[in-house]
């Protein structure tokens, strides 16, 4: 069985929503079988910081959806997009 990484955008609600808090929180929302492997953080515009976080499922999840569903689900989060997307 293989796997997938997917390199995800977050983007929260306002600048005034703490990103490390955010980042614990993504994480604890991840459905079974999903881990974060690494976030970057950038800057958007007038404050506001989007978190890039690259995550690895099984390749029999059925994609990236449960993920995203999790994150958007997420306290703090306005938006999440799919950046990239590759086996591994």
């Amino acid at each position: 069985m293989g796997k997938v990484a997917a390199k995800l955008k977050v983007m929260p609600q306002s600048p005034d929503v703490d990103l490390d808090a955010l980042q614990e929180r993504l994480e604890s929302s991840l459905p079974e079988g999903a881990h974060i492997k690494g976030v970057q953080r950038d800057d958007v515009a007038f404050g506001l910081v989007a978190l890039f976080p690259t995550v690895i499922v099984p390749d029999d999840a059925g994609g990236t959806e449960a993920v995203e569903e999790a994150f958007a689900g997420t306290e703090g989060v306005e938006s999440v997009q799919v950046e990239e997307v590759g086996r591994i």
